[in-house]
């Protein structure tokens, strides 16, 4: 596997970068880099001193040197990710922390080309991530168990009883599915076996949201390779009504799968209770199509900048063993966090299971249209769609707590399980997180609270090239990286209100001090916002 090196040209190259950034000024009142080491932290406002968009940015502009000299993308597999992941463990090593770093093989997908048309029409269309290759001229569409309009509650395709009744014998069947209550590869496992010959799954069109309505962008998950050999093709909501009443259709695509290596870089900072691990991811690839440097630079610059504080600083210790995560292969369907928590070979033993009280997870922090929401794991706005540890909700207060001592608004965000905290809920461990937006159209009720633009994506170039060092907002960059350097600060001191298990307790502004005045911004009932990639399931 190809791997990189930090070097003085690429320090360079990105201080250079960096340089040419428009930062806050407001920075200039905080402590030095050197003042920072030499900081006796021990009140939680000493640490927010030390990080802001500043820090967070030094650590983007390296990504955009690396993806920019690597193709422009830093997706798993590539040597661009090697190098990001190379570019965390060099930062880790020269803090002081203990570095693990977990290479894991996974299946490399790659769409050559693909095309739909509907009464020799044109319709959008890609595959789903890991679908099968072939084509299909003038095409049998069966449709399964759809559920059309607003409001709609579809269940299409998620159970092999929605295939019955339809005969599947023909050799151009096309089951036309609809999004909705279950997991792609479910959908695609079941109509394979049904005896399609080709999937076409559109979007389920229940809510005007735009993530709702257009083409889905969606993973069928790694399990399904080497099971639906068939290819499984995504359109909007409105094209797959074209499909239902065309005469005739249709597809085509061309695919490749290929057994590649990709790794998870982990960092521990050794508390005084080795026993209570609090622990804190965000993904570090990025999409083929582009640098990630919001999708998901973001979150990874902002828990790198908070680490090399904590670990360079000479008299900091924490109560709590601290540990640092950033995922591999979360594009391809959350296989890096899966393989931290599943996989035998370097997965959690039992005593490693019962040491880690938590994990809070941040996936697109920074984005440019962004509101800032809260995973709702008290569930006061969205019933979760997933089981909710007990003590998650201790986590949310946390960021709660924050945003209502600053006096800035908030958002309940869906606690739907659609990032690398899947694995852990999973397996009963507390977890929380931030989002400020993907794919979603920011509401004018949002706009007042937040400004940005309504009816504008929160982030314009999710999932696209230009999801460059251009993209990220400064501002919620700045307020998310002392937000989430508040949560860390309070759990390495206690994990009482989550676990149980008592610490120290924290000085400064704790959340149990604080009355929440949020959420401020939650107008669409019973919708919320797609979480991190948003794509690998319903």
């Amino acid at each position: 596997m190809t791997r990189f090196h930090r070097s003085k040209r690429l320090l360079a190259a990105f201080a250079l970068l960096v340089a040419t950034l428009a930062v806050s000024s407001a920075a200039s009142a905080a402590p030095s880099k050197n003042g920072c080491i030499n900081r006796n932290l021990n009140q939680i406002n000493k640490l927010l001193a030390c990080v802001d968009a500043d820090d967070v940015f030094e650590h983007l502009g390296a990504l955009q040197v690396i993806a920019d000299a690597n193709g422009g993308t830093r997706a798993s597999g590539t040597p661009g990710y090697d190098a990001s992941a190379d570019y965390v463990a060099d930062v880790l090593d020269d803090a002081g922390f203990t570095v693990e770093r977990q290479v894991f093989s996974f299946s490399l997908y790659t769409e050559i080309s693909s095309s739909l048309t509907a009464d020799s029409s044109s319709i959008a269309t890609q595959t789903m991530q890991y679908s099968g290759s072939g084509a299909i001229t003038a095409g049998n569409v069966i449709p399964v168990d759809l559920d059309l309009g607003l409001g709609n509650s579809s269940t299409s395709g998620c159970e092999a009883a929605d295939f019955n009744g339809s005969d599947w014998s023909g050799e151009s069947d096309i089951a036309l599915i609809q999004r909705g209550a279950c997991a792609f590869g479910t959908k695609a496992i079941n109509a394979k076996a049904a005896g399609a010959e080709a999937v076409i799954i559109f979007n389920q069109g229940n809510t005007p949201d735009p993530g709702r309505q257009d083409i889905i962008g969606g993973t069928l998950g790694e399990g399904v390779v080497g099971i639906v050999d068939i290819p499984v093709l995504d359109t909007s909501y409105s094209d797959g009504l074209v499909v239902l009443d065309a005469a005739a259709v249709d597809l085509a695509a061309d695919t490749t799968i290929v057994t590649n290596t990709t790794e998870n870089v982990i960092g521990d900072l050794p508390g005084v209770n080795p026993d209570n691990v609090a622990m804190f991811g965000a993904h570090l690839d990025s999409r083929i199509e582009g640098p990630g440097i919001q999708d998901n630079g973001s979150g990874s610059a902002a828990l790198l900048a908070i680490a090399d504080v904590l670990g360079n600083n000479k008299k900091y210790t924490p109560q709590n063993t601290l540990r640092f995560a950033w995922w591999g292969a979360e594009e391809s369907g959350l296989i890096g966090s899966t393989e931290y928590v599943f996989n035998p070979e370097f997965g959690l033993t039992q005593e490693e299971y019962d040491a880690l009280a938590l994990y809070l997870n941040f996936d697109m922090v920074g984005s440019p249209n962004f509101i800032y929401g809260v995973y709702d794991a008290d569930e006061s706005t969205f019933p979760a769609p997933v089981f909710v540890p007990p003590g998650s909700d201790a986590l949310e207060d946390l960021f709660e707590a924050y945003y209502s001592i600053e006096g800035i608004p908030y958002e309940d965000s869906e606690f739907s399980g659609r990032s690398d905290y899947q694995a852990f809920i999973d397996v009963g461990i507390p977890a929380s997180g931030l989002f400020t937006g993907a794919e979603g159209i920011k509401t004018p009720e949002q706009a007042a609270i937040w400004g940005g633009t309504a009816g504008d994506q929160y982030d314009p170039c999710y999932h696209l090239a230009c999801d460059t060092i251009d993209n990220p907002s400064e501002t919620a960059l700045d307020v998310n990286v002392d937000a989430i350097a508040y949560a860390i600060y309070n759990v390495a001191s206690t994990t009482e209100a989550v676990n149980g298990v008592p610490g120290v307790e924290p000085k400064g502004t704790t959340p149990d001090e604080v009355v929440l005045d949020g959420p401020q911004g939650t107008f669409l009932g019973g919708g919320g916002l797609s979480l991190g990639d948003g794509t690998q399931t319903s």
